[in-house]
């Protein structure tokens, strides 16, 4: 008799949180994950949109519970990992999703806004890493730790996202070394460079670049793309489901870029 094999991608019954979980590309990988079967935070800055997105998910069979989290906060990763493990039991997952992407070039930049996309994309990331990592060897059985990179990580996309690029380039180096770090606990640290979403953070104004603008900017993106259209947030779920699952138990230090082939050109 055949011994039946594991669904590699099974993450029934795991704890996980996801930062800006509410909506775009957060929100993408909560639904993913709840119908993966996995207990989701959805931690946000904006609690009502959290609560929104929960209720969206009520009907499993993970669950989700909402907690409004400013990442730039020094007890966020605390805070999280606290709600995390009271609701839950365990922290098993991590993804660090949150970030903010205002345009504006570097010489009209101010120190006050270049030091918040910092605080938020890329301190955020490494301290809620931090907390989750704690938790994580406390409890002795490993985990994952997924970061939202940006293929700006490796290529700047446009003049105006100095202070994004340079986040983003630090999220990819703060992820390769936290997994030398915490290897030994059986707690992988990958990356996913997402390269052009669709998102509600797409559709509008993005800094000084008002909406008609931003869809100019967005249609020439397009034209670079070889497969010819935008990215979705399951496009980036998916894969993160995947660095989350099984699947990926022999990757860390990694980043896998999901950008339509836009970096080919």
């Amino acid at each position: 008799m055949t011994a039946t094999l594991k669904n590699p991608f099974d993450i029934s019954g795991k704890n996980a949180i996801v930062t800006g979980g509410a909506m775009g590309i957060g929100f993408g990988i909560v639904k993913r994950f709840v119908e993966a079967g996995a207990n989701v935070v959805i931690a946000d800055i904006d609690l009502n949109a959290a609560e929104a997105a929960a209720k969206k998910l009520a009907e499993g069979p993970g669950k989700a519970v909402a907690m409004r989290v400013d990442v730039s906060q020094e007890d966020a990763g605390d805070k999280m990992v606290e709600k995390c493990v009271k609701e839950f039991g365990s922290v098993d997952i991590l993804v660090n999703n949150a970030g903010i992407f205002p345009s504006v070039p570097m010489l009209e930049m101010e120190p006050a806004l270049f030091d918040k996309v910092i605080a938020i994309n890329l301190k955020g990331l490494a301290f809620a890493s931090k907390a989750a990592a704690a938790q994580m060897i406390k409890q002795g059985k490993g985990g994952k730790i997924i970061n939202i990179a940006s293929i700006d990580s490796l290529h700047p996309s446009m003049v105006g996202l100095a202070a994004y690029d340079a986040s983003k380039g630090g999220v990819l180096m703060f992820t390769k070394n936290f997994a030398l770090e915490v290897a030994p606990h059986g707690i992988l640290v990958n990356a996913i460079a997402p390269g052009g979403i669709t998102t509600e953070g797409t559709s509008g104004p993005i800094g000084s670049l008002t909406k008609e603008q931003m869809e100019q900017v967005l249609d020439q993106f397009k034209q670079l793309i070889p497969l010819g259209r935008m990215g979705e947030p399951d496009d980036i779920a998916k894969v993160t489901l995947f660095l989350a699952s099984p699947a990926a138990d022999y990757m860390t230090g990694e980043m896998i870029v999901v950008d339509g082939g836009r970096l080919l050109k």
